[in-house]
């Protein structure tokens, strides 16, 4: 979505400032229990398992970003974590970070600076969001990256051309400033390896694939870039092979390489350990209760406990008290451990919570076994996503959050008029992109169809009839998308508008790259909800990542980073990474706090 249009025509997507500015009430609401719930005698939370300077409640991005920082800092620190594997969502995703002025990205000529960082950041998310939190997150982001090369096997990689999501606001920028992590060999890890956390959606057999090779193995089949992205993908794979590695990519790797830091630094993690209560005395947090092969006991922490324990997206109680419906568990792709337990005993502890409502969300297909979160299906040309109306009524090209965020707000008005819409594309896509991980040409699973995921006809009249759509409005539609599409200019919703908006599309498309029209039969139409990466709403924290009450003032020894705690990002999303590169930055700060007490 492009700056110049902030948007106010009927059915365009929302300024910037409407989308923070929100409708839910109770945005950044505190909720605050008693603290008497945090048990701290020993009858109630069992035998005494350990003492360690700090405790970690779990073991993704944020949790063993913050344990590997403690550890380097002379502390003794312990990591529990509820799953049988470690690595949390971070491992299940691409792994994108974004961090503005890294030596990453510096490195590789990306034109940054402070100042623009600062001005793009504070333009993306708004006044909810501490000015001094802000820039705690720009100033030790880099540090934090710089940190963690040097205490840990992990290299990252520039992702040239991701670009920020609002390239268009004062500091964006059009080529990003988006990293991901280089290739890692799995056998560093030992037996541990066995124990990571599998991938959202596995890399194909024998190839070595990075996140920003996706956007060009779409188009495999239709540009010489994309075949020969392919080709070094399947040749990187054979390399690994010859050379007997396990290699690791994306979220795979950064949790792989966090993990060997950890190993390296002899911090323990305990696995299947879920996280109980908070321990505290005297007003301050001084341990956790855990359960450690079917043992509930305490831990203390005698400086500090950091809660990197994840957001709340598969609770389905905590979901439907505190968001908009119609919400779901099964909508997410975030780790089925996060239920919210270090959120709900931060919150017994005196927390304040905020962005409760909110999520890391995007336009996802209800497919069978799991969501799929599209993000290059959306943008392709040659499809267009539609209402239960039968009409357009957003860029389908914008920020995933922002499409979501546009699903709500226009079914709230009409319930069931905009959750679910529908992906439709024709046979000419088909022909021409992957899709999820089926190829060109390749028939989609009979289980899309015979769940309602997905529809095909002949005809659009008859797509309609099978989507529940108004024949006659979808007709309406799809004429005029297609007049447009051939004239290369989406006046309606300005698809193609912004430099982000082509990421993820066909360069070979004229005269916009976004844009084709929908003509080969058969058709096909694909349920859109809203899905997410995870909950962005937790525990309130300040510029030091400390636990805060509803009054502003600090929960001694209690630290939240990650989707524990409520998103820097407010109720944006500055770029790819948007997620991990703050969750990563605020363990770091988490632990240097405790460390320099």
């Amino acid at each position: 979505m492009s700056a110049s249009a902030s948007r106010t025509s009927p059915g365009a997507l929302p300024s910037r400032r409407s989308v923070l500015a929100g409708t839910g009430a109770g945005v950044l609401a505190a909720t605050v229990l008693p603290t008497a719930a945090a048990r701290a005698d020993g009858a109630r939370s069992g035998p005494a398992l350990g003492e360690y300077d700090v405790v970690v409640v779990g073991s993704g991005a944020a949790g063993m970003t913050a344990a590997l920082t403690a550890a380097q800092r002379g502390l003794s620190v312990l990591v529990v974590e509820k799953a049988p594997t470690y690595g949390g969502s971070a491992a299940r995703s691409g792994a994108g970070i974004w961090l503005p002025n890294n030596s990453v990205i510096l490195g590789a000529g990306v034109p940054d600076t402070p100042q623009k960082a600062a001005t793009y950041l504070a333009a993306v998310v708004g006044p909810e969001v501490p000015a001094d939190r802000q820039a705690a997150f720009l100033a030790n982001g880099p540090r934090m990256l710089d940190f963690v090369m040097a205490n840990s096997p992990l290299r990252f990689r520039f992702m040239e051309g991701y670009s920020d999501y609002y390239p268009d606001l004062p500091g964006g920028l059009p080529n990003g400033r988006s990293i991901e992590p280089d290739q890692i060999d799995g056998n560093i890890l030992g037996a541990e390896l066995a124990r990571l956390n599998p991938a959202y959606m596995p890399v194909p057999a024998g190839m070595v694939v990075f996140s920003a090779d996706y956007k060009w193995l779409n188009l495999a089949a239709v540009n010489a870039k994309g075949l020969a992205v392919s080709t070094e993908c399947l040749a990187r794979g054979t390399k690994a092979a010859l050379l007997g590695q396990k290699p690791l990519t994306m979220g795979q790797a950064l949790a792989a390489g966090l993990r060997a830091g950890l190993q390296r630094a002899g911090v323990p993690l305990w696995l299947n350990s879920p996280l109980v209560d908070l321990v505290q005395e005297g007003g301050a947090v001084t341990g956790v209760v855990v359960e450690k092969e079917g043992v509930r006991g305490t831990v203390r922490a005698r400086r500090g406990v950091i809660v990197g324990s994840g957001g709340f997206e598969h609770n389905a109680e905590m979901r439907a008290r505190y968001q908009q419906q119609p919400i779901g568990t099964q909508w997410s792709v975030g780790a089925k451990e996060n239920t919210g337990d270090g959120i709900r005993a931060g919150q017994r502890a005196g927390a304040a919570l905020a962005l409760m409502d909110d999520a890391w969300w995007g336009p996802s297909i209800p497919l069978p076994g799991e969501p799929y979160f599209c993000l290059a299906e959306r943008t392709l040309p040659g499809g267009l996503i539609v209402s239960g109306n039968g009409a357009r009524f957003v860029n389908e090209a914008a920020p995933y959050s922002d499409v979501v965020h546009v699903m709500y707000e226009k079914d709230r008005g009409a319930p069931g008029s905009h959750i679910p819409a529908w992906l439709i594309v024709d046979q000419n896509y088909r022909n021409r992109y992957l899709f999820k991980d089926v190829l060109p040409t390749i028939v989609f699973p009979d289980s899309w169809y015979e769940t309602g995921a997905a529809k095909k006809a002949w005809t659009w009249d008859a797509l309609a009839s099978q989507i529940g759509v108004p024949a006659a409005a979808l007709r309406a539609t799809l004429n005029r998308f297609n007049a447009q599409a051939w004239n290369g200019t989406d006046s309606d919703f300005h698809r193609g508008d912004s430099a982000y908006d082509h990421y993820y599309t066909d360069p070979g498309v004229r005269p916009n790259s976004c844009l084709a029209p929908v003509w080969a039969p058969p058709f096909y139409a694909f349920k859109i909800v809203p899905g997410d990466l995870g909950t962005k709403g937790g525990i309130v924290t300040d510029a030091r990542a400390r636990a805060l009450r509803a009054d502003g003032s600090v929960i001694r020894g209690l630290y939240a980073a990650g989707n524990a705690s409520a998103a820097v990002m407010g109720r944006s999303y500055a770029g790819a990474g948007s997620t991990i590169g703050p969750a990563m930055t605020f363990g770091y700060v988490a632990a240097n706090d405790i460390a320099d007490a």
